[in-house]
């Protein structure tokens, strides 16, 4: 099969999307905007260093480490720096911990400020006006249409990130799962469950 052929299979495979923005990639690379070695390196990091599966590993080690669990809640920028897993956790990284009374959401009210080196890239509905006002207005509701209805007890405290504040949720323990591993527990940990608009998973799912 020819060179040609091979791009031809390749780019058949790639969606609409993907391949505008390789379009876009190529044009700007040729007019000199974008360096390709510095992309690529922005790309591994959000892929290897950057992301929810951060946040999963820091909820982890909480929940299995009480001294970790104390210093994430009393500064979880320095915290989660630590572990020696991301360079940075912007400005001022704050943990909000879930208990039987009391459950935590996030949201940006004036933008999309939203802590990516612990959550990855957020979600769209993430900086969608409707949620973005109604997650303050009406959280239970906004709940309600993630699935997520709590008791009519708890009380559902929403957070306001800002450009030098950001939070995340730390979520509760699903039962059954003593003496699992920092890595088994990981793998509970939604990114919902760190915004707050979702709980962890069933551990029987992992059984």
């Amino acid at each position: 099969m020819s060179h040609d052929d091979d791009d031809a299979e390749h780019h058949s495979e790639m969606s609409e999307m993907q391949l505008r923005v390789r379009a876009l990639e190529t044009v700007l690379t040729e007019k000199g905007y974008v360096d390709p070695a510095a992309l690529d390196a922005m790309i591994e990091a959000y892929e290897t260093q950057i992301g929810p599966h951060i946040g999963a590993a820091v909820v982890a080690k909480a929940w299995n480490d009480p001294a970790f669990k104390r210093a994430l809640l009393a500064d979880a920028t320095k915290a989660v720096q630590s572990l020696g897993l991301i360079n940075r956790v912007g400005d001022h990284l704050i943990a909000a911990e879930n208990t039987p009374a009391v459950h935590n959401m996030i949201v940006c009210t004036l933008c999309s400020c939203y802590p990516w080196e612990v959550l990855g890239l957020p979600p769209v509905w993430y900086k969608s006006a409707p949620y973005r006002s109604r997650a303050v207005n009406d959280p239970r509701g906004v709940l309600a249409d993630f699935g997520l209805t709590l008791p009519g007890d708890v009380q559902i405290r929403v957070w306001d990130s800002t450009a030098e504040t950001r939070f995340m949720v730390l979520p509760m323990r699903p039962s059954g799962t003593e003496g699992w591993s920092d890595e088994r527990l990981a793998r509970l940990v939604t990114r919902d469950c760190m915004i707050g608009t979702g709980l962890p998973e069933s551990p029987q799912e992992l059984a």
